[in-house]
């Protein structure tokens, strides 16, 4: 598609449908200030609508603004965010929180641009923030916007592919309107999450379905192209829990580098099991990432007898109502959770 009436078309049509259809109640949407769009849009990400607005919630309770966040520790901020995964997320929120404290007087940039600059910010996102914030319109291209732009203009490949996402991003560019940029933005959006949906898309309820071209030639099913089957990894990780007499579970800081990078997680066990007794192994459990299946087998044990296992940095004892502050990957979390009910015993 090329700029003008046709691309006007698009935009008043799919403003049209959003008056009568969109979603106009979203938390981050009272008050949308830059701020609360930026991390709605990081949560967003990979993340359905409905998960996401009890964790913006606490958030917001917990973090109400850019320098309250700036301010937090990283251990803080990843207990917010445990549950939804993709860490690296929650971590360059916080570095770029702490960079607009430094550089831009503790706000958010007002150019997409210089948004784009801060880390964890693609240019998809810096848009998002600046056309729902400011109402400039502003094109995005996120995993919505992807599959619906991808049908109507009946696009073939993997869009996230260099060569694909540069077609869409002209198409994006193409279909924006002269005004109401953060209506046209929620609404692009709203139409990929509530009618183009990935499985059995509501074509009939579509304002856009007139001159779809995926709708034309029989191909809604068959786009946008799936993504190139990649090899998933196995990996095995024998976690311990371990108990003091108090009730107390011992805890890691994993490395910033690698699986749950930077949370607190159970110690992995080592083959002698220096300092602990009493071993003893339950039910294995999955648990799939991204780009990995694994397999978690949890060892029972507490303290040996005169061992004495202290308190470091990145290794401590936490009861129940401390583990509640800190980052932990969910599977660990449901394990205390089990732990905590008794079922282990």
């Amino acid at each position: 598609m090329t700029a003008g009436k046709s691309a006007r078309t698009f935009a008043d049509r799919l403003l049209d449908w959003y008056d009568v259809h969109g979603r106009r109640d979203l938390p981050w949407q009272h008050p949308r200030t830059p701020y609360r769009v930026w991390i709605s849009e990081i949560m967003l990400q990979q993340t359905q609508v409905a998960t996401v607005i009890p964790y913006f919630e606490r958030w917001m309770t917990a973090f109400p603004d850019l320098p309250a966040l700036a301010n937090a520790g990283e251990d803080d901020v990843l207990a917010h965010w445990s549950g939804l995964g993709y860490y690296a997320r929650a971590r360059n929120i916080l570095k770029a929180a702490r960079t607009c404290m430094e550089q831009n007087d503790g706000r958010l940039p007002e150019g997409a641009d210089e948004l784009a600059g801060l880390p964890g910010i693609g240019r998809s996102t810096a848009n998002a923030i600046v056309s729902q914030a400011s109402d400039r319109p502003a094109a995005v291209l996120d995993g919505n916007v992807r599959r619906v732009l991808a049908r109507h203009t009946a696009t073939a490949g993997w869009t996230g592919s260099a060569k694909v996402q540069k077609t869409l991003w002209q198409e994006a560019e193409d279909r924006l309107p002269a005004k109401h940029g953060a209506d046209y933005t929620q609404a692009v959006m709203d139409l990929g999450a509530l009618v183009c949906t990935r499985g059995k898309p509501a074509c009939p309820k579509c304002p856009v379905a007139d001159d779809c071209q995926a709708l034309r030639k029989g191909l809604v099913d068959k786009l946008p192209t799936p993504k190139p089957r990649g090899r998933v990894g196995r990996k095995t990780l024998r976690m311990l829990i371990a108990r003091d007499t108090n009730g107390r579970v011992l805890l890691e800081k994993r490395p910033g580098a690698g699986i749950w990078g930077g949370l607190w997680c159970l110690p992995e066990a080592k083959p002698d099991h220096q300092g602990f007794q009493a071993m003893r192994e339950l039910p294995a459990l999955e648990h799939r990432l991204s780009h990995l299946q694994l397999t978690i087998e949890p060892l029972l044990a507490r303290p040996a007898e005169g061992g004495q296992i202290a308190d470091s940095a990145d290794r401590g004892w936490f009861d129940r109502r401390e583990q509640a502050r800190l980052g932990l990957p969910k599977p660990v979390s449901d394990l205390l959770d089990r732990l905590d009910k008794g079922e282990f015993t």
